[in-house]
């Protein structure tokens, strides 16, 4: 493996002289040139000293961090490697266990932990903060490697790449970005409080340079001409997701290919599963050598995107502007359709800093000689310089033409705008400390006095004086609060360590790494009435309430409660005014909100660290398990295909969740079901995000499959137990439907299932002739409905109870078959009504669901 070539270099010394010439050695064997930034980067990093390495994206910052990861570990010494998200931790990871063997490399990201006691260990930065928080000085932290550093002044999670500098003096840090600008500030403060000499390593030379332009082209056009001047990949950046597949589908119309690339294409493209309605609508893009890049997209999707791209078989990829962190696509050209960008506030022109982390990504070393960076002028100035052109230069006609106005809220660019944008220097970082409930427990836990300690962390931070006094003043409201729950009591006398005061509870290990309200969770469960019929719902609405909101599904889920409900009383005459008032009344689905939210403050009341971590009721998981959607089902319900990734992140973290917090005794066999049809929902959509966390015990075989860039899950029948509730799920969306005598919807079911058996050339038996219409529903719905006045979808109705499994052998090739019965739950109880039949595993193996072929709907006897 490559990391024994590497390890068979070790010098027997440490003197920084054997370890550069060791590690140069091992970059010479393996055909690497290093750039003078790179060589003098490393030389600082063997000697001991920390460095700022700020040099442009394609510029070799990891094979630096390689070298202070061999270089700590040739001393004797842990290092640690930090990234912004999960999914670069998680790539890092591998790679480094490529590198060094995957017995020295281990990963924390809070939801997912291998091998933490190893020399290296890659994690969130969040992770490493709360160790800093908990360990202080004596953590076990001698060298730290902080990736996308600008993630400093981020709103929300800055803090986390704040705290190690503050709180772990003994580190030697390497700090790296593109796009640092001004950091003199933080060559002063590493040196001051590490005692290490601080180096700036800065390059405005790209190993790939850039060119630049500004075009007055219609984009249709100057897509053409990039084309046609071999300026491909083109990136064409947007700062809406919609907005980026409409670009998508309006180029359709452009031959961006030709036949061999496009046969290239579905070759590489091979046996891939398009599972989802966004998925097929991919396939046509990416066939048309045209891709779509965004954070809302499956992740499967995204990597075949990234291998199209690749293997340069991709001329145009239409994505947002998030493509600046972790992605490895090699793209020639970016094309930005805008200067401007709406913030989630207001619409604003782009920063120096966001302009140069995308326009960085054009040209890659070992595709391009040089990249090109491209700005569209607004639609509206092609337009009327368009016009006046064709106008000519009669200057009455120019006078008598009305030029073209801006939309409304339009924030106008120029070319003067991007040659400001080019030449300028990213912002200053600027600092994003914060106070919280866990911060104050971590301290208060370490050995020594934690006064002192948060005097000195709240007073010598990067903050401006103004706001360390309020950070101090929250800081002793958090106290107070602490004291006043009996969480922390003063000590008479300071103990052997030189506490003061001391916890009066035990925190876990990872205190703060994992679910903030997990403890909550487990106090919750207790409220819940084991026997009752939605015991299994119940347990799962704790812990939805306790995730990230998913605010797109949310905001989903309101608009068509809001949208029903206007429909609703229109139909019964509702005035305007008393419409409006109701309307403000109306959320998306939040079950046992009232029993939890009483019981959260209760709660908060004893843990008053909960409080940085709002309590949110909410049905995403629970509506679906209900009303027995697939995930299709659910997303095309609530129109979500431009964020399908998002709902199945939410899904995963709802199953990791539930597979993780809940304790087993509290777990019926209805929940265990539910855990295990999550789980399959999941896999069978997108695989990877399962798993490889479920892998990363195995970290060579995790990597080993990541290689293959296989996205088929395993068969869906494998896993019998939540086969079982696909099938009863698939048989209860019918008798919801037949609930609803809705023979039409009915119909468009079957005829689904019956349509996936066609184009597999399967069918369950010889006499198969399709699937039932809506007119053979209407008339079996019509008989029952002469007997009962009404088909229940109560908790029996759903249950196991009253379904009936004839199973085949699962593994048999013939005659792959389930024979199932439903019965019906009628208000009567005489329950002398079934719904009867049979699942084709092979075709269900096949689509990733249960595909089922419905037999009779009648009486029986």
């Amino acid at each position: 493996m490559p990391g024994v070539d590497l390890f068979e270099r070790l010098p027997d010394t440490t003197d920084p002289d054997a370890l550069y010439a060791a590690f140069t050695g091992w970059t010479d064997a393996r055909g690497l040139t290093l750039y003078p930034a790179q060589e003098e980067a490393l030389i600082e990093l063997v000697t001991g000293g920390n460095v700022i390495l700020a040099t442009p994206t394609g510029s070799g910052k990891s094979l630096v961090a390689a070298g202070a990861h061999f270089a700590a570990y040739a001393r004797g010494q842990r290092s640690y490697y930090t990234a912004p998200i999960k999914a670069l931790v998680s790539e890092k990871f591998f790679d480094l266990c490529a590198a060094f063997g995957s017995a020295n490399v281990g990963m924390l990201t809070g939801d997912a932990s291998v091998n933490p006691l190893a020399p290296i260990i890659c994690c969130t930065a969040e992770v490493l903060a709360s160790i800093a928080l908990r360990d202080g000085a004596e953590a076990d932290a001698d060298v730290v490697v902080m990736d996308e550093f600008h993630f400093y002044a981020d709103p929300d999670r800055g803090w986390a790449w704040q705290v190690p500098l503050l709180e772990l003096p003994r580190a030697q840090f390497l700090l790296m970005s593109a796009t640092l600008g001004d950091v003199a500030r933080f060559e002063t403060d590493l040196t001051r409080r590490t005692g290490r000499s601080t180096l700036t390593v800065r390059s405005a030379q790209r190993p790939v340079p850039l060119s630049y332009s500004y075009r007055m082209t219609p984009l249709h056009e100057t897509v053409q001409e990039l084309l046609e001047g071999v300026q491909a990949p083109v990136y064409i950046v947007h700062f809406t997701q919609a907005a980026a597949i409409e670009r998508a589908q309006s180029l359709m119309s452009v031959n961006v290919c030709t036949r061999a690339e496009k046969d290239a294409i579905a070759q590489l493209i091979g046996g891939f599963r398009f599972t989802t309605r966004f998925g097929k609508t991919l396939s046509r893009f990416v066939r048309h050598g045209i891709g779509v890049h965004h954070a809302g997209m499956l992740p499967k999707y995204r990597r075949l995107v990234e291998r199209l791209a690749q293997a340069g078989l991709l001329k145009v990829i239409c994505g947002t502007d998030t493509l600046g962190v972790g992605v490895n696509v090699p793209i020639r050209t970016v094309l930005f359709t805008a200067l401007s960008k709406y913030d989630g506030r207001r619409v604003r022109l782009l920063r120096a800093r966001e302009f140069h982390q995308i326009a960085g990504r054009a040209g890659r070393a070992g595709y391009d000689t040089i990249g090109y960076v491209a700005a569209q002028a607004p639609d509206h100035v092609i337009e009327n310089e368009r016009a006046l052109a064709k106008i000519g230069d009669d200057p009455k006609r120019r006078r008598g033409y009305t030029r073209k106005k801006a939309p409304e809220g339009f924030i106008a660019w120029s070319e003067a705008t991007f040659q400001k944008l080019i030449e300028a220097e990213p912002e200053p970082l600027v600092s994003r400390f914060q106070v919280t409930h866990a911060m104050l427990l971590a301290v208060i836990a370490r050995p020594g006095d934690p006064f002192a300690a948060m005097r000195r962390l709240l007073t010598d931070n990067h903050e401006p004086k103004s706001a360390q006094r309020r950070h101090i003043h929250r800081a002793i409201a958090i106290y107070r609060s602490l004291l006043d729950a009996g969480v922390v009591e003063r000590l008479a006398q300071p103990d052997e360590t030189g506490r003061t005061v001391r916890l009066t509870v035990d925190l876990q290990q990872d205190f703060a790494l994992n679910q903030a309200l997990s403890t909550f969770a487990l106090a919750a469960f207790d409220l819940l009435d084991p026997q009752s019929p939605s015991y299994a719902l119940d347990v799962l609405s704790v812990v939805e309430s306790t995730l990230d909101d998913p605010r797109q599904i949310l905001a989903a889920q309101e608009n068509k409660a809001k949208g029903e409900a206007v429909a609703e009383m229109k139909a019964a005459g509702v005035e305007y005014e008393e419409r409006v008032e109701r309307l403000a009344e109306i959320s998306y689905p939040k079950p046992l909100a009232e029993l939890l939210t009483h019981a959260y403050e209760l709660y908060r009341r004893a843990h008053p660290w909960i409080g940085d971590h709002p309590l949110s009721p909410k049905a995403v998981v629970r509506e679906m398990y209900e009303q027995a959607m697939t995930f299709s089902d659910y997303v095309a319900t609530y129109q979500l295909a431009r964020a399908e990734g998002i709902v199945l992140r939410y899904l995963a973290d709802a199953y990791k969740t539930l597979r993780h917090t809940v304790p087993e005794h509290t777990k019926s066999e209805e929940l265990h079901d539910l855990i295990e049809w999550l789980g399959e929902i999941v896999r069978q959509v997108d695989s990877s995000l399962v798993d490889e966390w479920e892998a990363l015990t195995n970290p060579e075989a995790a990597a080993e499959i990541a290689a293959t860039g296989d996205d088929a899950p395993p068969p869906v029948t494998a896993n019998p137990r939540a086969f079982r509730v696909l099938v009863r799920n698939a048989l209860f969306r019918r008798v919801e439907l037949a609930a609803k005598d809705d023979a039409d919807a009915l119909a468009d079911l079957d005829g689904e299932d019956a349509l996936v058996m066609q184009e597999l050339g399967l069918a369950a038996t010889e006499e198969w002739d399709g699937a039932w219409s809506a007119d053979d529903w209407d008339e079996a719905l019509g008989e029952y409905y002469a007997q009962h006045e009404q088909i229940l979808t109560g908790p029996d109705a759903r249950g196991p109870k009253l379904l009936f499994v004839q199973e085949e052998e699962l593994n048999s090739n013939q005659d792959r078959v389930w024979k199932v019965r439903q019965v019906i739950d009628d208000p009567a109880g005489d329950r002398d009504w079934m719904l009867t039949a049979e699942v084709d595993l092979g075709a269900s193996d096949a689509a990733g669901r249960a595909v089922l072929r419905v037999l009779d709907f009648a009486r029986l006897g």
